[in-house]
């Protein structure tokens, strides 16, 4: 029988990943899950009180509607959970670039703004189809999940997209990567992120809420201003007077 060719290589090797592309998981604090489900409970028992989302969003799904700031738990998210996984995924990021190539995402150059925040509600055949997002960064949490939604099957499951459709005989297999939801967990991507959304079918009600935050650069810090010149100061502007050298 032959040898496999992975035992005849000799010396070291490994495969490495080119070109990641950096999600940031997590998963909500109980109490503030447990807030959040009531605010979805409580936006489902009268949906006229917030706007509907769905004019502008890509979702065929059976309700879609706005969450503002005047909702606690909703600010609540953003101030606890969503700001600070926005600057968790920058630091990460940037922190893996050279100091010069960094931009204006450092410290205290840049803000981050809430733009978007909406609840999504999908029941048995609705889906949301390949879609990026605005902004600069996007993401979801999911509030409830119907049990027919599981690992072995595509059903109700967020699909990230890769640069080039996936094709096995090209080797080309990293180009999909599915999430199963569950309550309580939460994802943070860039907003240019291509992703979709499975439809399920039975029973049962799958609840998310989804964000989009823009990064805002800031103008540096202005430097000092010098002392005024007084008059016992010695200050020519002539052009004979000796100047520095420069850099040898």
């Amino acid at each position: 029988m032959p040898t496999p060719p992975s035992d005849r290589l000799e010396g070291d090797a490994q495969v490495l990943e080119l070109f990641p592309r950096y999600l940031l998981q997590g998963h909500l604090p109980d109490s503030l899950l447990q807030d959040l489900q009531a605010l979805a409970r409580a936006v489902l028992a009268n949906p006229a009180s917030c706007p509907d989302a769905a004019p502008k969003l890509a979702g065929q799904l059976a309700l879609q509607r706005e969450l503002g700031p005047d909702h606690p738990a909703a600010a609540a998210l953003c101030r606890r959970v969503i700001l600070p996984a926005c600057e968790r995924w920058i630091r990460h990021v940037i922190d893996r670039q050279p100091p010069q190539g960094r931009g204006p995402w450092t410290p205290g150059r840049y803000s981050l703004q809430m733009i978007d925040l909406w609840l999504n509600v999908q029941r048995s055949g609705d889906y949301n189809p390949t879609h990026t997002h605005g902004g600069s960064f996007s993401g979801v949490l999911y509030l409830q999940v119907p049990p027919q939604i599981r690992p072995d099957s595509f059903d109700g499951q967020l699909c990230l997209h890769g640069p080039e459709e996936w094709h096995i005989q090209s080797f080309r297999t990293g180009m999909a990567h599915f999430l199963l939801p569950r309550p309580g967990d939460y994802y943070v991507f860039p907003a240019w992120q291509p992703h979709s959304v499975a439809p399920f079918r039975g029973e049962g009600e799958r609840w998310s809420i989804a964000f989009n935050v823009v990064a805002l650069p800031q103008p540096p810090a202005p430097p000092p201003s010098p002392p005024a010149a007084g008059p016992s100061q010695n200050v020519s502007l002539s052009s004979a007077r000796p100047r520095p050298g420069g850099f040898g």
